[in-house]
């Protein structure tokens, strides 16, 4: 069964990324890396406690300042966010998925023969 997360504002889920990136940060850390205009300091302060809070980070103190640093994997977060998007879009069926993004995404001829390589060798590997 898939983990279940309390899901992510587009901010948290930012924050996340460079977190899951650098493994270890201060908010100065973050503040570095945001794209311009950046948050104020408080600002992305508060979004880590939050995503503290979520059970995303935890911290390690020096003196007044922390040092956060994930608790979710990226691919845990990752698999359980494409469970949700699945079975809430595409009915728990990979099939409906796979027909939108070649129908609806115009995926290249590449493309489409990439995602057929992949499912040939994971066909392969459970007839083995």
């Amino acid at each position: 069964m898939a983990t279940k997360f309390k899901e992510l504002t587009k901010a948290e889920e930012q924050l996340m990324q460079i977190l899951w990136e650098k493994k270890k940060a201060f908010v100065n850390d973050l503040l570095e890396v945001l794209p311009d205009p950046k948050p104020a300091y408080n600002t992305v302060s508060t979004i880590v406690r939050i995503l503290e809070k979520k059970g995303f980070v935890n911290h390690k103190a020096y003196g007044n300042t922390h040092q956060y640093y994930p608790v979710v994997s990226k691919k845990a977060y990752t698999k359980a966010t494409f469970k949700s998007l699945l079975n809430g879009y595409f009915s728990n069926s990979f099939e409906q998925m796979v027909s939108f993004f070649a129908k609806e995404e115009k995926l290249s001829l590449s493309e489409m023969e990439e995602i057929k390589r992949i499912m040939d060798e994971e066909i392969q590997k459970l007839k083995s």
